[in-house]
């Protein structure tokens, strides 16, 4: 006789919930989640896209840049273009201690001559609109080679630049300073005037 069907009730407290992991592994886990997606996204960052650099010592880039001055060196610009006279770079040298920060001035192609720290392309004068401290060693005039560009420093008597060490290739440019954010109080956009 089927005709009643009875149905089991499940007793609550005989239903077991499944166990736990301890609360040191799901507080690993919630970390180790978090921290290295994080650490790689800063990284593409840092690679490709932006990357801070600190002006070491020395007065090259006064009175527009000073020492201990933190800027941010943004990157993209220069996937889509060549850096631009005016555009204030920071270089990689290899074979120097540290990285070098400077104002381009000539580009590739060009005849670059420096006389009591004034600046000419293929024998004009170029328009400075930043401050620039004049004077410091001339060089005569000196043919860009293609894939480089020729840096100097605002403080013309006391820069080593391009003066010294010649023409920049491209792969060694790290990347246009776009902003200085240290110290707060110093805070500005470095704008690269257009010719």
């Amino acid at each position: 006789m089927d005709y009643y069907r009875t149905q089991e009730i499940p007793d609550p407290e005989s239903e077991l919930e499944p166990e736990k992991p301890p609360f040191w592994r799901q507080a690993l886990w919630e970390i180790i989640s978090t921290l290295i997606p994080a650490a790689l996204i800063a990284l593409f960052i840092n690679v490709y896209v932006a990357e801070a650099a600190e002006i070491e010592a020395g007065p090259s880039m006064q009175p527009n840049l000073y020492a201990g001055y933190r800027v941010m060196t943004e990157k993209i610009s220069y996937y889509l273009h060549a850096p631009r006279r005016g555009d204030i770079v920071v270089v990689e040298r290899p074979e120097l201690e540290g990285n070098l920060i400077k104002r381009v001035m000539g580009l590739p192609g060009e005849v670059i001559e420096v006389r009591n720290g004034h600046t000419y392309i293929n024998g004009e004068p170029v328009d400075e609109p930043w401050i620039v401290f004049f004077g410091g060693r001339d060089i005569p005039a000196t043919h860009i080679p293609a894939g480089h560009v020729f840096i100097i420093g605002d403080n013309r008597p006391n820069s080593r630049d391009s003066r010294e060490i010649g023409a920049v290739p491209f792969e060694d440019i790290i990347g246009r300073a776009w902003f200085v954010y240290w110290p707060l109080e110093d805070f500005q956009f470095l704008p690269s005037p257009t010719y």
